[in-house]
């Protein structure tokens, strides 16, 4: 990269500083052994050692280190409601139920640093004095199931886990939970109500569950992400983790990119970093050498952003919601021009309807309503009041349901609405898609075609 000039930003290098991808990945990489000699459960060694359980939640805050599951709230206030006092058990639940469409950086972390993921989840437990913790997994993950299973084991048999962690006294057992695929278990208290044998519904809040969480007792529950964190910013110091990256956005983020790019796959940016040049020249650019139609930044729940907007932007929360959107899980999806926007609403909205779980009413009767109306003016039998009814079912999800499902839909589907308006209007006039009802920039049974 060159040195900038008065009209250039200097942003931080994409192979500056990492946390997660610093290291090759062989068949082995995933070990304790191989995690012990790149300087693994360092951290939970000096924390059981030299830290009080407080001492960690404090580097904690003074990182400002921001939850990596889609809300951005940050950890070490959510550890700290926690009562060390209160003579109840508590309990810290990885959230490992990584179902939002776009986002698949939870998984790397999994299948390839699992011991990094249990040791901030030992850090975790030990910050809140919990004696028993949980992963929620989603249950379509096979291998990076089979890994923390196996990392799980490892860590007991090497004295990680279990009664009298290093001889220090405190212990912690960990329960591996398979989930059964549902995308709304992903809202922490649907989780807790699953981890529980109930159906996985979301419930209302307050009580926080910070208050009454799993089995009614103080719970925390962090992101993959968020919880693998841990380790650096206890054996490095709070102060030194808030260096990297921004003031307001400390850190790295994991980025899974995927589209009609040269090159998706799974990043770790500095927060601070050129939107622009990530997805240009890191990313290779647009296949087929279009243009850049719009982007969803952090999973199909958050509002997608054109590449107007994206200029000048920056990869962190504060640009992104200055945009008009936000980093949500960092699932980015990138859509070239010519990609019809009518049946990218249809697709989304078919996932959103499929995924309700239907105890509240304005989710559950709006998803299947949106997804009709959707799938209508799709076969070309549209109607002018339906563009109308598609922002009138929107606004009626927004606050009225318990988990947050309802009001994503909506705004994903108005997001589309507000910038491309004419190609659902093209649609309902004409009977066919502005572009042919294209969602690919190239035709994947043209070769096959061609041959026949």
């Amino acid at each position: 990269m060159t040195a900038p000039d008065s009209t250039t930003p200097a942003f931080p290098a994409l192979s500056g500083r990492k946390y997660f991808m610093n290291f090759p990945v062989t068949d082995t990489s995933h070990s304790l052994e191989a995690y012990k000699a790149r300087g693994g459960y360092q951290s939970l060694h000096k924390a059981l050692t030299s830290m009080q359980p407080t001492d960690v939640t404090k580097e904690v805050s003074a990182s400002g280190l921001l939850g990596h599951g889609g809300a951005a709230f940050p950890a070490g206030r959510k550890w700290g409601v926690i009562k060390l006092t209160d003579g109840e058990p508590h309990y810290v639940c990885m959230n490992a139920d990584e179902g939002e469409p776009g986002t698949f950086k939870d998984r790397w972390l999994l299948e390839h640093v699992p011991h990094l993921c249990i040791e901030g989840l030992i850090l975790a437990s030990y910050a809140i004095m919990g004696r028993h913790a949980f992963i929620y997994i989603r249950g379509e993950f096979d291998l990076p199931y089979r890994r923390l299973r196996d990392a799980i084991e490892e860590a007991y048999a090497a004295g990680l886990l279990g009664e009298n962690i290093l001889g220090t006294g405190y212990s912690l057992d960990i329960v591996l939970y398979r989930g059964a695929g549902s995308y709304v278990c992903g809202e922490a208290s649907a989780m807790l109500a699953s981890l529980e044998g109930k159906k996985g519904w979301p419930r209302n809040r307050p009580p926080r569950l910070t208050v009454k969480g799993l089995y009614q007792r103080p719970t925390v529950v962090n992101n993959v992400e968020t919880l693998a964190n841990i380790p650096a910013i206890v054996g490095e110091g709070g102060e030194a983790f808030r260096k990297v990256g921004l003031p307001k956005s400390p850190g790295t983020q994991m980025i899974s990119i995927s589209g009609h790019l040269v090159r998706p796959g799974v990043y770790e940016i500095e927060y601070g970093y050129s939107w622009e040049k990530f997805i240009y020249e890191d990313c290779g650019g647009i296949l087929g050498g279009r243009g850049l139609k719009c982007v969803i930044p952090g999973g199909v729940s958050t509002k997608i952003l054109d590449a107007n907007e994206l200029k000048g932007r920056t990869l962190d929360h504060n640009s992104a919601l200055a945009a008009g959107s936000q980093i949500g899980s960092g699932g980015m999806i990138v859509i070239a021009e010519g990609t019809c926007m009518v049946r990218v609403a249809r697709v989304i909205q078919r996932f959103y309807h499929h995924e309700s779980c239907g105890q509240c009413t304005p989710c559950r009767e709006g998803m299947g309503w949106m997804e009709r109306i959707l799938d209508r003016v799709v076969r070309g039998e549209g109607r002018p009041e339906d563009i109308d009814r598609l922002y009138h079912i929107s606004n009626a999800n927004d606050g009225t349901t318990i988990c947050s499902l309802g009001d994503s839909a909506g705004y994903a589907c108005s997001a589309i609405l507000d910038h491309y308006r004419e190609e659902f209007e093209y649609f309902i006039t004409h009977g066919r898609s502005m572009y042919d009802g294209s969602l690919t920039v190239e035709d994947p049974f043209a070769a096959v075609g061609a041959t026949a």
